[in-house]
């Protein structure tokens, strides 16, 4: 059984195959002597090859290879417990890597929902696209499917796995339904050289007669899918060997290939692997179509990460298997779960954990082991009382103790000059709300089709609302999303607490306020599906549709949030940048010094032992730039003094693109703000800036998807702002450069009192519950 420990001080490693267990070992008395008592371990589970980050595992049930495994890990957990240290490990119940290198994934896009791993992701294997019914969208494609495979970009193999699909450095597993097809193609060639009676010929025919009665079997029981797999691992086999000892086999086999993967500049010779392709439970795709018709669901809109089921038992017991054996060896003290928001059902999971955690049977556990969550919370939003957890990971102390050290009356005088510089005045809730309706239009399409469709359907189910027009069934849906003041709610059974329920009738008055596609009687219906309040006549069966449809809904909601406010608003809303972080409030003017004291004072009476972060590896900004960009909210008349002499002085470094002036005043904006926060200390460090700037700046105005995107670049806008940028480093000499001769007096004194704050911050961490 685990024990309680609680960490006092911890610090996060980022694991990856440059630094490795046996790296960390090396230092763990290093971090003694600096008073950490607990190492905080990035994930540890075998991830893709070649993974820096771990977040994109590819097996949960094996400790990373590339990291060491189980021996040098061994080594790092008895050097920790010998020292009297503990160890946090990230874990990713949300999503695995949708890669080759994932057994079960491969699993099920070789059998489908005949695989005994189908249900482990969150596949909907029912689409309204025909083409899509019983397969998996896989847009893995760098163009379009029939140029692809007519440019010999998709070929068919044989090699130990059985046949394999080659698209690019992937290998997909083809369906035992094919090999019939593929083996037959050209079965009366060899019989006419070789005759019908020969071996060569007769072990052939046997192992397709063989394979033909193995799929007509339809049984997807357990026991059923065990009996399967061993059956196609033995026909594999087989197969293999024919080709290796039975030349005649393997020159049919060849010729076979040969054949079934065409010949440039002749179409018609790419059917056969067309149809052996339209036959595999994947549908392959070109990867822009995955924003519009993923069939999957995703961690935010990454195709390359699909989402688990870990609400089954049976999903939660696999992929938890080995962290629940460290955590008994003694050698894991406690959990930091990544990604809460997406799970089906956060309280269900993480009552579950603690239950396997603790040894309980409760059905309330108390948090008896060590478990954060990554949760963050909006404006005055608090964790539900009930989560059987320790608190967060700390972006909710982050963005208090940032907003101490920003002064509400130059945020004012900010707020003036930022509207005069960019001739607007700017509005960070409607940058918001338009940034949440454009993601879901570009990145979500597929998945708020499916919602809008499943909205319809509980609408057929109700008198009241049959007649609704589907259309502003989907339109409502679209705004009531865009108006959600919060990442998402947190409906457990057909239960719905208080808070959520006044967070759904918020956003409802806001999107019926701005709608001018819905009508009311659309909104009355989604207000009671968003509320359960189930017609009391509806079957039981039916009466689930409704919860399943609220539930899938709050998953959607965070991503959405996620990728309209963090990744979109924070880049296009400049005015004081050390303000636009994760679950923060870039338009507010600050936390005053008693509201930090009332709030430190609540997590001391409910969550004592949560987290203190001032800097995590998702944040925008580090502390410490955050810190010394602070300090303009303190000068801000000289701020605007430097911002209007530094404009005159690189306006003819611009270049017009598209008409438009680049970069634009936002972006100069953040520009400078970031060379305030990010100037090295030391000289000779300013090579890395020159290097990293124009690339952080490219990734700013992607994110902020104005001017150019991810999906769809601008490189003439990118371009002209990465030359910008350059233009301003290109002569490091404050001698000769007269920007710099400008800047940099005015950056050691922000530098200056940046220091000062970054000291306190950290004395304020170390002393705040």
């Amino acid at each position: 059984m685990a024990t309680l420990r609680i960490p006092a001080a911890t610090y996060r490693f980022q694991f990856h195959r440059r630094f490795r267990f046996e790296h960390a070992v090396a230092l763990v008395a290093y971090l003694e002597a600096l008073g950490v008592t607990d190492l905080y371990a990035s994930p540890i589970f075998q991830a893709r090859r070649g993974s820096l980050h771990g977040y994109d595992v590819t097996d949960p049930t094996r400790l990373n290879a590339e990291l060491g495994g189980e021996g040098h890990f061994e080594s790092l957990a008895k050097a920790l417990k010998g020292r009297g240290m503990g160890l946090l490990v990230d874990i990713v119940p949300n999503h695995m890597a949708a890669s080759v290198e994932n057994r079960w994934w491969m699993d099920v896009l070789e059998s489908g929902q005949g695989s005994p791993f189908a249900g482990f992701f969150d596949i909907d294997w029912h689409s309204p696209k025909k083409a899509l019914s019983g397969k998996v969208l896989l847009p893995i494609l760098g163009g379009p499917y029939g140029r692809m495979i007519e440019e010999q970009e998709l070929s068919l193999h044989l090699e130990k796995g059985g046949f394999l699909v080659h698209c690019h450095s992937a290998k997909l597993p083809v369906s035992i339904h094919s090999y019939p097809r593929i083996l037959s193609l050209r079965l009366s060639s060899l019989e006419e050289t070789y005759g019908p009676d020969h071996p060569s010929f007769r072990e052939l025919w046997d192992l397709i007669t063989t394979i033909e009665h193995l799929a007509k079997t339809t049984a997807v029981d357990a026991e059923s899918a065990r009996e399967r797999y061993t059956s196609e691992e033995e026909i594999k086999e087989r197969l293999l060997r024919l080709y290796t000892e039975r030349h005649e086999i393997r020159e049919h086999i060849e010729e076979t290939l040969r054949t079934v993967n065409g010949r440039k500049g002749d179409p018609a010779s790419f059917d056969p692997l067309d149809r052996i392709l339209s036959e595999q439970h994947y549908w392959l795709s070109f990867w822009r179509l995955a924003n519009e018709e993923i069939n999957y669901r995703r961690f935010f809109a990454v195709s390359e990460l699909v989402s688990l089921r870990v609400e089954d038992p049976r999903v939660f017991d696999a992929s938890h298997d080995l962290v629940l054996r460290l955590v008994r060896e003694g050698k894991v003290t406690g959990l930091r779960v990544d990604h809460i928001d997406g799970l089906y059902d956060p309280h269900g999971y993480l009552v579950r954990l603690m239950q396997r955690l603790t040894g309980s049977e409760d059905a309330n556990p108390s948090p008896g082991f060590y478990v954060l969550v990554e949760k963050i919370l909006g404006r005055d939003e608090v964790l539900p009382p009930a989560w059987p957890i320790h608190g967060t990971t700390g972006y909710d102390f982050l963005n208090a103790l940032n907003g101490v050290f920003v002064s509400a009356g130059g945020v004012k005088t900010m707020d003036e000059i930022y509207a005069r510089f960019i001739g607007v005045a700017p509005n960070f809730r409607e940058t918001v709300y338009r940034s949440k309706k454009m993601v879901m239009d570009s990145l979500f399409a597929g998945e708020m089709h499916s919602l809008g469709q499943h909205l319809g359907r509980l609408a057929e189910q109700d008198r009241y609302a049959r007649d609704l027009p589907r259309k502003e069934l989907h339109a409502a849906l679209i705004e009531v999303t865009a108006c959600f003041p919060v990442y998402r709610t947190y409906a457990h059974g057909h239960e719905l607490p208080a808070r959520d329920v006044r967070y759904i009738a918020k956003a409802l008055k806001e999107a019926q306020q701005r709608s001018t596609e819905a009508s009311t009687p659309v909104f009355d219906f989604l207000r009671r599906v968003l509320l359960l309040e189930i017609p009391p006549g509806l079957a039981g069966t039916e009466r689930e549709e409704w919860l399943r449809f609220l539930m899938r809904w709050q998953q959607f909601t965070g991503p959405i949030m996620a990728k309209g406010f963090e990744d979109t608003s924070l880049y296009i809303y400049t005015r004081l940048v050390s303000m636009n972080e994760v679950g923060g409030n870039p338009a507010s003017a600050g936390v005053p010094v008693n509201a930090f004291h009332i709030r430190c004072g609540t997590a001391a009476d409910r969550w004592p032992h949560t987290m203190n972060a001032t800097t995590t590896h998702d944040t925008k900004r580090s502390e410490d730039v955050r810190a010394r960009i602070n300090v303009l909210s303190e000068i801000p008349e000289e701020w605007e003094t430097r911002l209007r002499q530094w404009t005159r002085q690189n306006a003819g470094k611009k270049r017009i693109v598209n008409g438009v002036a680049t970069p634009d005043p936002g972006e100069e904006i953040l520009l400078y703000q970031t060379l305030l926060g990010a100037w090295p200390i030391e000289e000779k460090e300013l090579p890395g800036l020159q290097a990293r700037i124009g690339s952080y700046m490219v990734k700013a105005l992607r994110e902020a998807k104005v001017h150019t995107r991810w999906i769809r670049p601008n490189i003439a806008y990118e371009s002209a702002v990465k030359e910008f940028a350059a233009s301003l480093l290109k002569d490091p000499s404050q001698e000769t450069s007269a920007f710099l001769a400008d800047f940099l007096p005015f950056q050691r004194k922000v530098a200056h009192y940046g220091a000062l704050n970054s000291l306190a911050q950290v004395l304020l961490k170390i002393a705040a519950p």
